[in-house]
């Protein structure tokens, strides 16, 4: 089916509008990077732009956050303001601060904040039919999955070239309402899986107990969900410490290790995950050869490979995935996905090859909100925009220009920064030498108007929307170099 039919009227509009724009913008993005010859770190911001220690002035703050205290569970550390409204990449608070965001929910809000498109969307699939559980079919679920299908048969993922032709074979998509449930879907799919392979081999049952295929390969500094499944593959202590055991038959591996596969992945290995760029761990890219490795050593012993793009995939590195342009013996069984999927709205999904999909039957795994019409309708929306040409060209426009002024920083400030800037497209971190940097800095960036966030131990993270402008960038890195200046003394 043609992707064009599937496009909503806000698209079509939107399509006809911008390209002229785009390509006037791409042309002064190039030129500007070209002759921009920077000499110094910016000195604009060196001092507080807002004051984030007094008193409330607004009695809205000062309610809320007390409200906040008596009645939602303390489990995260926010900082003391409250945010009422955004536009595109900003945000502004109850006190009328405005915020330039370049955390975008973490790596949620591509099209930006209150974008018109999905507010249209949401409106109109809201009083048409909001919920209908998945007892019965709705129109938008089927059309996401093909959606999500086609565009992987077309750039590439999942088994697919670049370029390979579309069918209406090869992948199937099952809906979850977030990214822990996308990984905790995968890994119950992949556990069958490993049952039945299992039991092929043995000549047995899939559901004898004796069955050793059970056991699951993570990494370390990984991020797959806080549910007790995804926390027993997210091998951080601060996460899992509280909360042990957790489920059994769980080996953790090193990122980009070689020499360490053929023992850590086994005949009884039955699923591997991996993010192909860590997010929430450090912002670090798997190489190319590893993953080719680690592809083949699941071939051999027969166990599902798991890509969680939640974080990275979805155009953020530039691609529909961040595993779409490496060769086909680098790919996944299985992608799981959420975050930009639609722009906010709680979805997640999961990806797998028509060979992984058989095992499930009626009755084998569920939801009752996951593939809802509204989260699918305004999942196709955004899917849509974001896979147009315009829109993957002002990615990987940005992108060029984010990492140009990125490199400033690790030649001005060789003292505090590593000198490499890590990750893909609009996910990028600055890897800092003392551990305690990364924090600080993100405090002072928010003192200044910007907002980021840390990964790792040692990081600070950009995401910003993908339809961030290069005035915006302008902005969020003068920022960090005047923090970065602050913090050198």
């Amino acid at each position: 089916m043609s992707l064009c039919r599937l496009q909503s009227p806000v698209v079509a509009m939107r399509s006809r509008v911008l390209p002229a724009t785009r390509a006037v913008v791409r042309a002064r993005f190039a030129s500007s990077v070209a002759s921009e010859r920077r000499s110094a770190p910016s000195t604009r911001y060196l001092k507080a732009t807002h004051d984030l220690t007094t008193a409330p002035k607004a009695s809205v703050t000062s309610n809320t956050l007390a409200l906040g205290e008596q009645y939602v569970l303390g489990v995260y550390a926010r900082p003391p303001f409250v945010l009422s409204h955004g536009r595109g990449s900003w945000v502004w608070d109850t006190e009328d601060r405005k915020f330039l965001d370049f955390s975008a929910g973490i790596a949620v809000n591509a099209l930006g904040h209150a974008d018109p498109g999905v507010a249209e969307v949401l409106q109109q699939q809201a009083s048409t039919l909001l919920h209908s559980s998945n007892v019965y079919h709705n129109q938008w679920a089927p059309k996401l999955a093909e959606l999500i299908v086609t565009l992987t048969q077309q750039q590439g993922g999942l088994g697919f070239a670049t370029g390979s032709s579309t069918s209406k074979t090869g992948a199937k998509v099952f809906f979850a309402n977030s990214g822990t449930e996308a990984n905790e879907g995968a890994l119950k799919i992949a556990r069958k899986v490993g049952k039945d392979r299992w039991a092929a081999a043995a000549g047995g049952k899939a559901d004898d107990p004796s069955c050793t295929k059970t056991r699951i390969v993570c990494f370390q500094n990984s991020f797959h969900g806080r549910s007790m499944g995804a926390l027993s593959v997210t091998s951080t202590e601060k996460y899992q410490v509280p909360f042990r055991p957790l489920i059994p038959d769980v080996d953790v591996g090193t990122f980009n290790d070689h020499e360490s596969l053929s023992k850590l992945i086994s005949d009884d290995t039955c699923v591997v995950i991996v993010e192909p760029v860590q997010g929430e761990g450090g912002v670090t890219a798997a190489d190319e050869a590893w993953l080719r490795a680690l592809r083949k050593r699941c071939d051999e012993t027969g166990a599902v490979l798991i890509y969680d793009e939640i974080q990275c995939g979805l155009f953020r590195t530039g691609s529909l995935w961040a595993h779409s342009s490496l060769p086909v013996d680098c790919h996944p069984d299985i992608v799981t996905m959420a975050k930009p999927l639609a722009n906010g709205y709680p979805i997640g999904a999961v990806l797998l090859r028509d060979s992984i999909a058989g095992t499930m039957t009626a009755g084998t795994h569920g939801t009752t909100f996951g593939g809802s019409p509204l989260a699918c309708a305004v999942g196709h929306h955004v899917l849509s925009r974001l896979s147009s040409p315009t829109s993957v060209d002002h990615v990987k426009d940005i992108s060029a220009y984010l990492e140009t002024r990125l490199e400033f920083l690790a030649q001005w400030f060789p003292d505090l920064i590593q000198d490499k800037i890590r990750g893909r497209g609009l996910l990028r971190g600055l890897g800092f030498k003392n551990e305690a940097h990364p924090g600080q800095v993100v405090q002072l960036a928010r003192e200044r108007g910007v907002l980021v966030l840390t990964a790792g131990k040692d990081a600070v993270r950009l995401v910003p929307s993908l339809n961030a402008e290069k005035e915006e960038v302008d902005v969020a890195i003068d920022v960090l170099e005047g923090c970065l200046t602050v913090l050198r003394g």
